[in-house]
């Protein structure tokens, strides 16, 4: 069973966390969705980021299970890593298709968002799986990272999308 006694504080703080960010970001969308649909990267931005806090409360939320096994935690944990991944470059991809006259480092810190947040998940799952203690440190590390990139695109899409 994992032990969930000394972290269950601080993923009920992250589902909380989360799910504010996600309405935050829902706030900043339709309030400048006019302006985000008429720039072709940030729709696609805007998708990644509730992919990826959806990610987060999910991942979060699943580590407050109580009496869970590590193999069924990690399966679920490796799961989340994969969603975030998968949909993430997905939504990256479809943008980046409409995008014209991009700088290239631009295009490389977008790709490297995806990894930087849900790697972590992933890594956290598959040590949890193979009996790693810090399995949940590593999904900690994933959920934090995610939170920090949300925050700074949903600054992007509600402030400096008016600059």
């Amino acid at each position: 069973m994992i032990e969930h006694a000394n972290w269950s504080d601080f993923f009920v703080a992250e589902v909380g966390a989360a799910a504010a960010l996600a309405g935050l970001l829902f706030v900043a969308i339709s309030i400048n969705l006019e302006r985000i649909l008429s720039v072709a990267q940030l729709p696609g931005r805007a998708a990644e980021m509730l992919l990826m806090l959806v990610g987060a409360m999910i991942t979060s939320s699943l580590c407050l299970i109580p009496a869970q096994r590590p193999l069924v935690l990690g399966a679920q944990l490796v799961g989340c890593g994969a969603f975030m991944v998968i949909g993430s470059l997905l939504a990256q991809v479809k943008s980046f298709l409409t995008i014209k006259d991009q700088k290239p480092e631009w295009l490389i810190w977008r790709f490297m968002i995806v990894p930087a947040t849900s790697v972590p998940i992933f890594i956290g799952g598959v040590m949890t799986i193979a009996g790693g203690g810090n399995g949940l440190y590593w999904t900690a590390a994933g959920v934090l990272v995610t939170l920090s990139v949300t925050v700074w695109n949903a600054w992007i899409l509600l402030i400096e999308i008016k600059r």
